[in-house]
């Protein structure tokens, strides 16, 4: 994810609320930063299921999120999937 110059600092406040895990069943998450304004998010979960789950909190919370971020360009919008497996 990139945020929007003007958003950055709100980016950031945004994603440290306390709560996210819990309502998500996310074990434990990191918000990595990988560049100027660019973070990645990795999310250590039990199970694929837990993943599943948690789809529609994860979308609920880009969501609340993706008026603060760039498009990516190149048909990946505002966050790049990383599939797995």
């Amino acid at each position: 994810m990139r945020a929007k110059p003007e958003c950055a600092a709100e980016f950031l406040e945004l994603t440290h609320e306390p709560g996210y895990e819990v309502k998500s069943r996310l074990r434990k998450g990191t918000l990595v930063k990988t560049g100027e304004r660019t973070y990645s998010f990795i999310g250590e979960w039990d199970n694929f299921e837990a993943i599943v789950k948690a789809r529609p909190d994860m979308i609920e919370d880009l969501n609340r999120l993706r008026p603060l971020l760039e498009d990516l360009g190149g048909r990946l919008g505002v966050a790049e999937h990383i599939p797995q497996g």
